[in-house]
């Protein structure tokens, strides 16, 4: 199994050409087609791919069907996290029951099959939030939100309980700037995230190893829709 990440598909099939990417210039034109050509070419049903959020545009999940027909078609295990832009995002066992091959995370983790007692990895996850310092921060509308994030991710590290694995891959939708001291605390291997667009926000988000814990933004223009290999051979 290799495992890949990449973020932000923005999905528009369940809502029409009013949300299509293309007006955001040519990192997105046609993106949809052109992420199918380059996932099938590199992605076996072996692998695992995980998504950092922002998936589709529809608003309730009953209207997801046309995104989620797209993406179940293409090769290999899906594992979800929330983004902003989810607003169909509803409560899980609802979604698992509708789209029972996506592993979505909320308030959990996820460890795949393995032989033996030590699992080659572990994936942890939550959708984030606007970081203190951030320049869009408002202390009054975001520190609320951003303390809970904060609690959401924490639950998702103690989900695992006793489980043994070998690394720790955190997705998380937003920068990770305000949660980075978690991640060191729980001993995170790996950080993908997404959220950002465009050259000029790209150099906003950490990336490479930074206190021992490998960072990498995986949204899909910063991608060129290719999905990442971020584990290999595990």
């Amino acid at each position: 199994m290799n495992v890949y990440a990449i973020a932000d598909l923005h999905l528009s099939f369940s809502v029409g050409p009013e949300k299509s990417m293309d007006m955001f210039g040519n990192a997105w034109v046609n993106h949809a087609e052109r992420l199918k050509a380059n996932w099938e070419k590199i992605i076996t049903d072996d692998d695992l791919v995980i998504m950092p959020g922002d998936f589709s545009w529809a608003l309730k999940l009953e209207e997801t069907g046309p995104d989620f027909a797209y993406f179940n078609a293409l090769p290999g295990k899906k594992l979800m996290i929330r983004g902003n832009h989810d607003l169909w995002w509803a409560g899980v066992s609802k979604m698992r029951k509708l789209y029972p091959d996506i592993i979505f995370l909320q308030n959990d983790s996820y460890v795949p099959e393995h032989e033996g007692d030590t699992a080659p990895f572990a994936v942890i996850g939550s959708r984030g939030w606007l970081s203190p310092g951030d320049n869009e921060f408002k202390e009054d509308t975001d520190r609320k939100i951003y303390e809970r994030e904060r609690m959401r991710l924490e639950l998702s590290f103690k989900s695992l309980g006793e489980a043994k694995y070998d690394r720790l891959i955190c997705a998380i939708h937003y920068p990770p700037q305000g949660f980075m001291d978690l991640f060191e605390q729980y001993h995170v291997n790996k950080v993908v995230y997404g959220h950002l667009h465009g050259e000029n926000a790209f150099k906003n988000g950490p990336e490479g190893l930074i206190n021992g814990i490998e960072y990498r933004l995986v949204s899909l223009d910063r991608l060129n829709c290719v999905p990442q290999l971020i584990m290999k051979g595990v």
